[in-house]
């Protein structure tokens, strides 16, 4: 494994206003598994988009040698050719179609009189079988849950004979199970010569599958680690913000008071199948400078509790009682909800969230335009000191608050989100996945502005698929499963194995 299958040589990549990445090298070795890492805007996604030919010769200089040969790509598509396939963070699958006409949409099966589509579906077939996928490869793709659409994308870089896997950010958006699934793929590949390049801010993940490790800070590189030397967390983490971080969460001494929101009897049915209940008889509160954690494995409905009670944004045939200090209000809608001081951060920026081709400024002040209103305008140069104000708490990178969010990072957008959720002046927050996609240095910042928030008497739900962020935030945490809420723990009662079996003793209840 000491032979270099890829070089790229001072990578230098400048953005209007922004150097995102200033002369990186990067050595893979053939047949490991190597690892990325950085804060968010450290310039990883970018280098990966640079060799996959997303971003295409001409803008950008430095050099790239793939098998010891100089090559430089134009489009995607030439990386592809010789063996060179990137999986974004943002899955490419066409929702509407089946798996197996996803896996060769513009690599066709046929002839030019028309596609074989037995051939297409048997061949599919044999590259799923390969990742360990049991469905049909002519199930659609929108029937399909998030851990399984990551396979097919995997299945599908199968199919265009890779060499060189890349993997931005692959489990973001999965749970453990799902998450240890894919990574022991990545050892499998690897144990047949194919070697894989991944992106994670779960260090745990690098610790687990990865033989090498370059960390980027600031569009640099910084340092190369091997497994052989042993991968130190806090070195990692060190080398990433470029300062010691050995509390991975701020000191936290809560002031809590009167319960500020409640929730009784909380029933909502699913949208579409309209039999089938999602939240039953969910009943929870949290005080006045109260963090509370919600727990639950994928597909326990907290998102979708979440969402209900922000404005009846998910869900029919919605059932319960909402308090505000006490006194019951209805929140039917996201207007009212704000105009009560509630407030969501969805997990899902971009879909929900975000206004992607907006500016960072406009996006900002659309939670509350209120706000900035001047008569019948908006008052521009106040709509410009809320958005730096919230920049400059959220330390996002960014050329200005004019800077589009689509061009930001994922983790800058997810600033961009919850500055936009801070500017409608809420008094109880809810906080779903809010670290998502986000480096170690800038959740350290997000908890800082939590407890911030906690001070000043606001209260917080928060709901994450992290245990460790929630054991190390949280006041109280709800554990919820198949839409109901199986118990509570204090901070003092509440661990990872205590949950955990609660949750597992349920499922074998149900």
């Amino acid at each position: 494994m000491n032979q270099l299958i890829l070089e790229m040589d001072k990578i230098t990549k400048t953005f209007p206003g922004v150097k995102a990445l200033d002369e990186v090298d990067l050595k893979v070795r053939q047949g490991e598994i190597h690892a990325v890492v950085g804060e968010n805007g450290a310039g990883k996604s970018t280098l990966m988009k640079v060799l996959s030919g997303v971003h295409p010769k001409g803008t950008y200089s430095g050099t790239i040698k793939y098998k010891t040969k100089e090559c430089s790509f134009s489009n995607i598509h030439d990386s592809e050719e010789i063996g060179i396939v990137i999986i974004h963070q943002e899955l490419a699958l066409v929702p509407l179609l089946t798996i197996g006409e996803n896996m060769f949409l513009g690599n066709e099966r046929g002839t030019k009189l028309g596609i074989n589509w037995d051939e297409t579906y048997s061949k599919a077939d044999e590259y799923l079988k390969l990742v360990g996928f049991k469905m049909s490869s002519r199930t659609l793709i929108k029937d399909l849950g998030v851990g399984q659409q990551q396979l097919v994308e995997i299945a599908k870089a199968l199919a265009k004979n890779v060499k060189l896997l890349i993997l931005d950010e692959p489990t973001a958006s999965l749970n453990a199970k799902d998450s240890k699934h894919l990574l022991d793929l990545l050892l499998e590949f690897k144990k047949k010569g194919m070697t894989s390049i991944i992106i994670s801010h779960k260090l745990n993940e690098i610790a687990y599958c990865a033989d090498t490790v370059t960390v980027l800070r600031d569009g640099s590189s910084i340092t190369e680690l091997t497994k052989e030397e042993g991968f130190d967390e806090n070195k990692i983490i060190t080398a990433m913000v470029g300062r010691d971080m050995s509390q991975r969460f701020p000191e936290r001494v809560p002031k809590i008071g009167e319960t500020a929101f409640e929730v009784k009897n909380w029933t909502v049915f699913h949208p579409v199948y309209q039999e089938r209940k999602v939240c039953n008889d969910i009943s929870i509160k949290v005080k006045k400078g109260e963090i509370v954690g919600i727990s639950g494995l994928m597909g326990a409905g907290r998102t979708e509790f979440a969402m209900s009670i922000f404005g009846h944004c998910y869900g029919c045939k919605i059932s319960g009682k909402t308090f505000i200090n006490g006194e019951e209000i209805n929140l039917d809608s996201p207007k009212s909800a704000i105009d009560h001081h509630l407030a969501y951060v969805t997990e899902d920026r971009k879909g929900n969230g975000l206004i992607l081709p907006v500016s960072i400024k406009r996006n900002t002040s659309l939670s509350k335009l209120e706000r900035i209103k001047n008569g019948l305008s908006l008052d521009n140069d106040l709509e410009i000191k809320y958005s730096r104000q919230y920049i400059q708490e959220m330390h996002t990178k960014c050329s200005s608050e004019e800077q589009l969010v689509d061009k930001l990072s994922g983790g800058n957008q997810q600033k961009v989100l919850l500055g936009k959720s801070l500017f409608a002046e809420p008094d109880i927050l809810f906080l779903d996945e809010p670290t998502r996609g986000i480096d170690v240095g800038a959740k350290y910042e997000i908890y800082c502005l939590m407890n911030e928030m906690t001070d000043k008497g606001k209260a917080l739900v928060m709901i994450s698929s992290e245990m460790a962020e929630l054991l190390g935030m949280c006041d109280r945490i709800y554990v919820m499963n198949n839409g109901r809420i199986i118990g509570e723990f204090s901070k003092k009662e509440a661990t990872q194995e205590k949950i955990m079996t609660m949750i597992l003793q349920s499922e074998k209840e149900e």
